[in-house]
Protein backbone atom coordinates (compact mmCIF):
# COMPACT_ATOMS: atom_id res chain seq x y z
CA UNK A 1 0.00 0.00 0.00
CA UNK A 2 1.47 3.23 -0.83
CA UNK A 3 1.27 5.39 2.32
CA UNK A 4 0.27 8.98 1.86
CA UNK A 5 2.39 12.29 2.36
CA UNK A 6 1.75 14.07 5.93
CA UNK A 7 1.29 17.71 6.54
CA UNK A 8 -0.30 20.59 5.25
CA UNK A 9 0.69 22.40 1.66
CA UNK A 10 0.44 25.95 1.83
CA UNK A 11 -2.31 27.36 0.09
CA UNK A 12 -2.77 29.67 -3.22
CA UNK A 13 -5.47 32.23 -3.59
CA UNK A 14 -7.55 30.37 -5.67
CA UNK A 15 -11.56 29.26 -5.98
CA UNK A 16 -12.60 25.98 -4.34
CA UNK A 17 -15.83 25.81 -5.79
CA UNK A 18 -16.78 22.41 -6.97
CA UNK A 19 -14.15 20.43 -5.45
CA UNK A 20 -15.60 18.30 -3.33
CA UNK A 21 -14.24 14.55 -3.27
CA UNK A 22 -17.04 12.99 -5.29
CA UNK A 23 -16.31 11.91 -8.88
CA UNK A 24 -20.01 12.73 -9.42
CA UNK A 25 -19.03 16.67 -9.27
CA UNK A 26 -20.52 18.58 -12.40
CA UNK A 27 -19.02 21.01 -14.22
CA UNK A 28 -20.01 22.99 -17.32
CA UNK A 29 -18.10 23.08 -20.82
CA UNK A 30 -18.61 25.97 -23.18
CA UNK A 31 -16.80 25.20 -26.25
CA UNK A 32 -17.08 26.59 -29.91
CA UNK A 33 -16.95 24.09 -33.03
CA UNK A 34 -15.87 24.48 -36.44
CA UNK A 35 -18.61 24.48 -39.75
CA UNK A 36 -17.62 23.73 -42.93
CA UNK A 37 -14.01 24.84 -44.02
CA UNK A 38 -12.79 27.33 -40.69
CA UNK A 39 -16.00 29.44 -40.11
CA UNK A 40 -16.69 29.06 -36.89
CA UNK A 41 -20.16 27.29 -35.10
CA UNK A 42 -21.71 29.22 -32.38
CA UNK A 43 -21.00 28.27 -29.12
CA UNK A 44 -22.41 24.48 -26.94
CA UNK A 45 -22.64 23.93 -23.15
CA UNK A 46 -21.76 20.66 -21.83
CA UNK A 47 -22.77 19.76 -18.49
CA UNK A 48 -20.87 16.67 -17.44
CA UNK A 49 -19.75 14.98 -14.18
CA UNK A 50 -16.11 15.34 -13.44
CA UNK A 51 -15.53 11.67 -14.74
CA UNK A 52 -16.31 12.32 -17.71
CA UNK A 53 -14.80 15.72 -18.12
CA UNK A 54 -11.71 14.82 -19.24
CA UNK A 55 -13.14 12.72 -22.24
CA UNK A 56 -15.46 15.60 -23.34
CA UNK A 57 -12.32 18.43 -23.45
CA UNK A 58 -10.98 15.28 -25.43
CA UNK A 59 -14.02 14.95 -28.07
CA UNK A 60 -14.28 18.29 -28.40
CA UNK A 61 -10.33 19.45 -29.36
CA UNK A 62 -10.49 16.10 -31.44
CA UNK A 63 -13.58 17.81 -33.28
CA UNK A 64 -11.47 20.67 -34.27
CA UNK A 65 -13.47 22.55 -31.59
CA UNK A 66 -12.07 25.13 -28.54
CA UNK A 67 -13.14 25.12 -25.37
CA UNK A 68 -13.98 28.60 -23.95
CA UNK A 69 -14.91 27.87 -20.61
CA UNK A 70 -14.95 25.05 -18.00
CA UNK A 71 -16.54 26.17 -14.77
CA UNK A 72 -18.86 23.97 -11.84
CA UNK A 73 -22.15 23.89 -12.78
CA UNK A 74 -22.83 25.90 -9.42
CA UNK A 75 -21.97 28.66 -11.16
CA UNK A 76 -23.28 27.62 -14.44
CA UNK A 77 -25.96 30.47 -13.77
CA UNK A 78 -23.16 33.52 -13.54
CA UNK A 79 -21.54 32.55 -17.04
CA UNK A 80 -23.01 33.72 -20.02
CA UNK A 81 -24.79 31.45 -22.38
CA UNK A 82 -23.10 29.58 -25.68
CA UNK A 83 -24.57 32.57 -27.85
CA UNK A 84 -22.83 35.12 -25.90
CA UNK A 85 -19.38 33.24 -26.10
CA UNK A 86 -19.91 32.90 -29.87
CA UNK A 87 -18.58 36.14 -31.07
CA UNK A 88 -14.94 36.33 -31.56
CA UNK A 89 -14.43 39.42 -29.43
CA UNK A 90 -16.52 38.40 -26.75
CA UNK A 91 -14.48 37.31 -23.25
CA UNK A 92 -14.76 34.17 -22.86
CA UNK A 93 -15.77 33.19 -18.89
CA UNK A 94 -12.13 31.96 -17.16
CA UNK A 95 -11.72 29.89 -13.78
CA UNK A 96 -9.51 31.76 -11.47
CA UNK A 97 -6.19 31.27 -12.06
CA UNK A 98 -3.76 32.40 -8.87
CA UNK A 99 -0.35 33.78 -9.83
CA UNK A 100 2.39 30.90 -9.24
CA UNK A 101 5.11 32.12 -6.63
CA UNK A 102 8.25 30.42 -6.61
CA UNK A 103 10.60 30.48 -2.58
CA UNK A 104 13.48 31.05 -4.31
CA UNK A 105 14.79 31.15 -7.66
CA UNK A 106 18.08 29.17 -7.99
CA UNK A 107 21.05 30.48 -8.94
CA UNK A 108 22.45 28.48 -12.36
CA UNK A 109 25.47 30.82 -12.60
CA UNK A 110 27.66 27.92 -10.90
CA UNK A 111 26.49 25.19 -13.35
CA UNK A 112 28.85 23.32 -16.13
CA UNK A 113 27.52 23.52 -19.54
CA UNK A 114 29.86 22.71 -23.03
CA UNK A 115 33.31 21.95 -21.10
CA UNK A 116 33.58 19.88 -24.13
CA UNK A 117 32.52 20.39 -27.52
CA UNK A 118 31.75 18.34 -30.91
CA UNK A 119 35.09 19.79 -32.63
CA UNK A 120 37.06 18.62 -29.41
CA UNK A 121 35.07 15.65 -27.39
CA UNK A 122 36.18 14.14 -24.26
CA UNK A 123 37.33 10.65 -24.99
CA UNK A 124 35.77 8.50 -22.04
CA UNK A 125 35.74 4.60 -21.50
CA UNK A 126 33.17 2.21 -20.86
CA UNK A 127 33.27 0.31 -17.79
CA UNK A 128 30.00 -1.03 -18.03
CA UNK A 129 27.27 -1.85 -19.83
CA UNK A 130 23.99 -4.38 -18.90
CA UNK A 131 20.16 -4.12 -19.45
CA UNK A 132 18.16 -3.05 -17.31
CA UNK A 133 14.93 -5.07 -18.74
CA UNK A 134 13.55 -8.06 -16.91
CA UNK A 135 12.52 -10.83 -18.76
CA UNK A 136 9.50 -11.00 -21.01
CA UNK A 137 10.02 -7.02 -21.35
CA UNK A 138 9.71 -5.46 -25.04
CA UNK A 139 12.57 -3.94 -26.67
CA UNK A 140 15.88 -3.34 -25.06
CA UNK A 141 17.15 -1.03 -22.40
CA UNK A 142 20.39 -0.75 -21.27
CA UNK A 143 22.78 1.38 -18.33
CA UNK A 144 26.19 2.09 -19.62
CA UNK A 145 28.61 3.80 -17.71
CA UNK A 146 31.53 6.01 -18.82
CA UNK A 147 34.72 6.54 -16.86
CA UNK A 148 35.67 10.37 -17.13
CA UNK A 149 39.06 10.60 -15.30
CA UNK A 150 42.26 12.00 -17.17
CA UNK A 151 40.22 15.60 -18.78
CA UNK A 152 41.23 18.38 -18.74
CA UNK A 153 39.43 20.55 -17.62
CA UNK A 154 37.53 17.42 -15.56
CA UNK A 155 34.16 16.77 -17.25
CA UNK A 156 31.70 16.81 -14.13
CA UNK A 157 27.92 17.80 -14.51
CA UNK A 158 25.05 18.20 -11.72
CA UNK A 159 21.55 16.09 -11.53
CA UNK A 160 18.91 17.19 -14.55
CA UNK A 161 21.45 17.71 -17.08
CA UNK A 162 22.81 15.90 -20.34
CA UNK A 163 26.00 15.19 -22.35
CA UNK A 164 26.18 14.12 -26.10
CA UNK A 165 27.12 10.78 -27.77
CA UNK A 166 29.32 11.05 -30.93
CA UNK A 167 28.75 7.35 -32.33
CA UNK A 168 31.33 5.70 -34.07
CA UNK A 169 31.37 5.25 -38.08
CA UNK A 170 29.44 8.08 -40.63
CA UNK A 171 26.61 8.61 -41.83
CA UNK A 172 25.28 7.77 -46.17
CA UNK A 173 26.80 11.08 -47.28
CA UNK A 174 30.67 9.46 -45.88
CA UNK A 175 30.68 12.50 -42.72
CA UNK A 176 30.76 11.41 -39.22
CA UNK A 177 27.90 11.02 -37.36
CA UNK A 178 26.10 13.69 -35.60
CA UNK A 179 26.22 14.01 -31.37
CA UNK A 180 22.43 12.72 -29.89
CA UNK A 181 21.71 13.89 -26.58
CA UNK A 182 21.07 11.79 -23.61
CA UNK A 183 19.93 12.30 -20.04
CA UNK A 184 22.69 11.63 -17.81
CA UNK A 185 21.25 8.54 -15.17
CA UNK A 186 23.89 9.08 -12.46
CA UNK A 187 24.36 11.55 -9.71
CA UNK A 188 27.30 14.35 -9.86
CA UNK A 189 29.21 11.55 -7.48
CA UNK A 190 28.73 8.55 -10.16
CA UNK A 191 27.10 5.44 -9.36
CA UNK A 192 30.91 4.52 -7.99
CA UNK A 193 30.46 7.69 -5.64
CA UNK A 194 33.93 8.96 -6.90
CA UNK A 195 33.03 11.67 -8.67
CA UNK A 196 34.28 10.25 -12.05
CA UNK A 197 31.78 8.84 -13.96
CA UNK A 198 28.28 9.49 -15.66
CA UNK A 199 25.60 6.77 -16.65
CA UNK A 200 22.98 6.73 -19.49
CA UNK A 201 19.73 4.82 -19.40
CA UNK A 202 19.50 4.08 -23.86
CA UNK A 203 16.99 2.55 -25.04
CA UNK A 204 17.62 0.84 -28.78
CA UNK A 205 15.68 2.91 -31.14
CA UNK A 206 14.02 0.44 -33.89
CA UNK A 207 11.21 1.51 -36.79
CA UNK A 208 10.05 -0.09 -40.13
CA UNK A 209 10.72 1.34 -43.10
CA UNK A 210 9.65 -0.44 -46.51
CA UNK A 211 9.33 -3.45 -44.76
CA UNK A 212 12.66 -3.28 -43.26
CA UNK A 213 13.50 -2.90 -39.58
CA UNK A 214 15.74 0.07 -38.89
CA UNK A 215 17.83 0.54 -35.99
CA UNK A 216 18.50 3.88 -34.64
CA UNK A 217 22.43 4.84 -34.90
CA UNK A 218 23.56 5.85 -31.97
CA UNK A 219 21.58 3.81 -29.39
CA UNK A 220 22.30 1.01 -31.20
CA UNK A 221 26.12 1.99 -30.94
CA UNK A 222 25.76 2.21 -27.02
CA UNK A 223 22.89 -0.72 -26.55
CA UNK A 224 26.14 -2.79 -28.57
CA UNK A 225 29.20 -0.98 -27.36
CA UNK A 226 31.69 -3.15 -25.02
CA UNK A 227 33.57 -2.37 -21.66
CA UNK A 228 37.01 -0.93 -22.70
CA UNK A 229 36.10 0.51 -25.80
CA UNK A 230 36.86 4.53 -26.30
CA UNK A 231 33.86 7.02 -27.02
CA UNK A 232 33.58 10.67 -27.81
CA UNK A 233 31.36 12.63 -25.41
CA UNK A 234 30.25 16.33 -25.59
CA UNK A 235 28.81 18.47 -22.51
CA UNK A 236 27.12 18.67 -19.99
CA UNK A 237 24.51 20.76 -21.30
CA UNK A 238 20.93 21.96 -19.83
CA UNK A 239 19.18 24.09 -16.93
CA UNK A 240 16.03 23.26 -17.42
CA UNK A 241 15.98 19.88 -15.30
CA UNK A 242 18.34 21.30 -12.41
CA UNK A 243 16.80 20.43 -8.92
CA UNK A 244 16.16 23.46 -6.53
CA UNK A 245 18.07 24.08 -3.84
CA UNK A 246 15.74 24.00 -0.90
CA UNK A 247 16.13 20.74 1.22
CA UNK A 248 12.42 20.91 1.82
CA UNK A 249 11.19 21.51 -1.82
CA UNK A 250 8.32 19.22 -3.25
CA UNK A 251 9.26 17.46 -6.56
CA UNK A 252 6.89 15.51 -8.67
CA UNK A 253 8.21 13.51 -11.39
CA UNK A 254 6.01 12.06 -14.49
CA UNK A 255 8.30 9.72 -16.56
CA UNK A 256 7.93 6.92 -19.15
CA UNK A 257 10.85 4.48 -20.56
CA UNK A 258 14.29 6.29 -19.93
CA UNK A 259 12.66 9.52 -19.15
CA UNK A 260 13.53 7.95 -15.99
CA UNK A 261 16.87 8.72 -16.07
CA UNK A 262 17.02 12.58 -14.58
CA UNK A 263 14.42 11.08 -11.65
CA UNK A 264 17.12 8.08 -10.86
CA UNK A 265 19.20 11.26 -10.04
CA UNK A 266 16.81 13.32 -8.13
CA UNK A 267 16.15 9.80 -6.48
CA UNK A 268 19.16 8.81 -5.24
CA UNK A 269 20.60 12.01 -4.44
CA UNK A 270 17.75 12.51 -1.89
CA UNK A 271 17.18 8.94 -0.62
CA UNK A 272 20.20 6.67 -1.59
CA UNK A 273 22.59 6.63 1.76
CA UNK A 274 25.60 6.87 0.46
CA UNK A 275 24.29 10.11 -1.26
CA UNK A 276 22.77 11.95 1.52
CA UNK A 277 26.37 11.22 3.38
CA UNK A 278 28.59 12.85 0.50
CA UNK A 279 26.70 15.73 -0.61
CA UNK A 280 25.48 16.84 2.63
CA UNK A 281 22.15 17.48 1.05
CA UNK A 282 19.43 16.30 3.68
CA UNK A 283 16.34 15.83 1.58
CA UNK A 284 13.17 16.38 3.54
CA UNK A 285 10.47 17.38 1.27
CA UNK A 286 7.96 15.29 -0.75
CA UNK A 287 8.97 13.35 -3.95
CA UNK A 288 6.23 11.73 -5.97
CA UNK A 289 7.21 9.98 -9.00
CA UNK A 290 4.66 8.07 -11.82
CA UNK A 291 6.10 5.93 -14.01
CA UNK A 292 4.61 4.67 -17.08
CA UNK A 293 5.69 1.22 -18.88
CA UNK A 294 3.94 -0.90 -20.88
CA UNK A 295 4.94 -4.34 -18.93
CA UNK A 296 6.16 -4.81 -15.76
CA UNK A 297 9.55 -5.94 -16.58
CA UNK A 298 9.87 -2.74 -18.11
CA UNK A 299 9.89 -0.91 -15.29
CA UNK A 300 13.42 0.55 -15.16
CA UNK A 301 15.35 0.58 -11.67
CA UNK A 302 12.00 -0.20 -10.35
CA UNK A 303 13.75 -2.32 -7.17
CA UNK A 304 15.78 1.06 -5.82
CA UNK A 305 12.51 3.09 -5.56
CA UNK A 306 10.34 0.36 -4.33
CA UNK A 307 13.37 0.50 -1.51
CA UNK A 308 13.09 4.47 -0.83
CA UNK A 309 9.66 4.34 -0.67
CA UNK A 310 10.03 0.99 2.01
CA UNK A 311 12.74 3.27 3.77
CA UNK A 312 11.05 6.47 3.19
CA UNK A 313 7.42 6.43 3.49
CA UNK A 314 6.52 10.03 4.91
CA UNK A 315 9.04 11.71 1.97
CA UNK A 316 8.56 9.51 -1.07
CA UNK A 317 5.66 8.25 -3.15
CA UNK A 318 5.86 5.95 -6.17
CA UNK A 319 2.87 5.57 -8.72
CA UNK A 320 3.03 2.91 -11.53
CA UNK A 321 1.06 3.71 -15.09
CA UNK A 322 1.39 -0.18 -16.28
CA UNK A 323 -0.48 0.19 -19.53
CA UNK A 324 -0.56 -3.49 -20.55
CA UNK A 325 -1.09 -5.13 -17.70
CA UNK A 326 -3.20 -2.37 -15.69
CA UNK A 327 -6.75 -0.88 -16.75
CA UNK A 328 -7.90 2.75 -15.91
CA UNK A 329 -11.61 3.88 -14.67
CA UNK A 330 -13.43 3.72 -17.98
CA UNK A 331 -11.96 -0.25 -18.83
CA UNK A 332 -8.88 0.87 -20.99
CA UNK A 333 -5.14 0.83 -20.92
CA UNK A 334 -3.65 2.62 -17.52
CA UNK A 335 -1.61 5.35 -18.27
CA UNK A 336 0.17 8.14 -16.72
CA UNK A 337 -2.60 10.64 -17.72
CA UNK A 338 -5.00 8.40 -15.89
CA UNK A 339 -2.83 8.51 -12.51
CA UNK A 340 -2.85 12.04 -12.46
CA UNK A 341 -6.55 12.16 -12.75
CA UNK A 342 -7.16 9.73 -10.00
CA UNK A 343 -4.72 11.88 -8.11
CA UNK A 344 -5.62 14.86 -8.53
CA UNK A 345 -6.68 16.55 -5.72
CA UNK A 346 -3.20 15.82 -3.93
CA UNK A 347 -1.20 16.78 -6.98
CA UNK A 348 -2.80 20.18 -7.10
CA UNK A 349 -2.33 20.42 -3.05
CA UNK A 350 0.85 19.96 -3.47
CA UNK A 351 1.34 22.13 -6.71
CA UNK A 352 -0.62 25.04 -4.38
CA UNK A 353 2.69 24.80 -2.22
CA UNK A 354 5.27 27.46 -3.96
CA UNK A 355 8.08 25.47 -3.19
CA UNK A 356 6.63 22.28 -5.31
CA UNK A 357 8.46 21.58 -8.78
CA UNK A 358 7.03 19.42 -11.38
CA UNK A 359 9.25 17.24 -13.96
CA UNK A 360 8.18 15.38 -17.27
CA UNK A 361 10.90 13.67 -19.15
CA UNK A 362 10.26 11.12 -22.02
CA UNK A 363 8.68 10.59 -25.51
CA UNK A 364 6.84 13.83 -26.77
CA UNK A 365 3.20 12.10 -27.28
CA UNK A 366 2.93 11.82 -23.33
CA UNK A 367 2.47 15.87 -22.98
CA UNK A 368 -0.83 15.95 -24.57
CA UNK A 369 -2.32 13.19 -22.41
CA UNK A 370 -0.86 15.16 -19.08
CA UNK A 371 -1.90 18.49 -20.34
CA UNK A 372 -5.35 16.98 -20.79
CA UNK A 373 -5.45 15.57 -17.16
CA UNK A 374 -4.12 18.25 -15.66
CA UNK A 375 -6.58 20.61 -17.42
CA UNK A 376 -9.63 18.61 -16.07
CA UNK A 377 -8.05 18.22 -12.48
CA UNK A 378 -7.43 21.94 -12.47
CA UNK A 379 -10.92 22.49 -13.42
CA UNK A 380 -11.74 19.97 -10.57
CA UNK A 381 -10.75 23.18 -8.74
CA UNK A 382 -11.96 26.50 -10.39
CA UNK A 383 -8.24 26.75 -11.77
CA UNK A 384 -7.33 27.79 -15.63
CA UNK A 385 -4.73 25.54 -16.27
CA UNK A 386 -4.00 27.02 -19.62
CA UNK A 387 -2.75 30.12 -17.44
CA UNK A 388 -1.51 28.65 -14.03
CA UNK A 389 0.91 26.75 -16.03
CA UNK A 390 2.62 29.17 -17.90
CA UNK A 391 3.09 30.95 -14.74
CA UNK A 392 4.63 28.07 -13.29
CA UNK A 393 7.51 27.60 -15.77
CA UNK A 394 8.08 31.20 -15.58
CA UNK A 395 9.07 30.37 -12.21
CA UNK A 396 10.65 27.77 -13.09
CA UNK A 397 8.72 25.12 -11.27
CA UNK A 398 7.55 23.48 -14.47
CA UNK A 399 10.11 21.49 -15.91
CA UNK A 400 9.72 19.58 -19.16
CA UNK A 401 12.52 17.41 -21.81
CA UNK A 402 10.61 15.10 -23.85
CA UNK A 403 11.49 14.34 -27.35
Amino acid sequence: MIAAFSGQAKPMRVSTAGSGGSDERMFTVISQGLQSGSQRQSGRSYTVSYSRLSATLRQITAGGGQVLSVTPASEASAAPSPAQSAPAKAAAPKASSPKASVTKKPDHSSVPVNLYKPKTPFIGTVTENYSLLGEGAIGRVNHITFDLTGGDPHLHYVEGQSIGIIPDGEDAKGKPHKLRLYSIASTRHGDDMADNTVSLCVRQLQYEKDGETINGVCSTFLCDIEPGAKVKITGPVGKEMLLPEEEDANVIMFATGTGIAPMRTYLRRMFESSEREKNGWNFRGKAWLFMGAPKTPNLLYDDDFNRYESEYPDNFRYTKAISREQQNAKGGRMYIQDRVLENADEIFAMIEDPKTHVYMCGLRGMEPGIDEAMTAAAAAKGIDWSELRPQLKKAERWHVETY
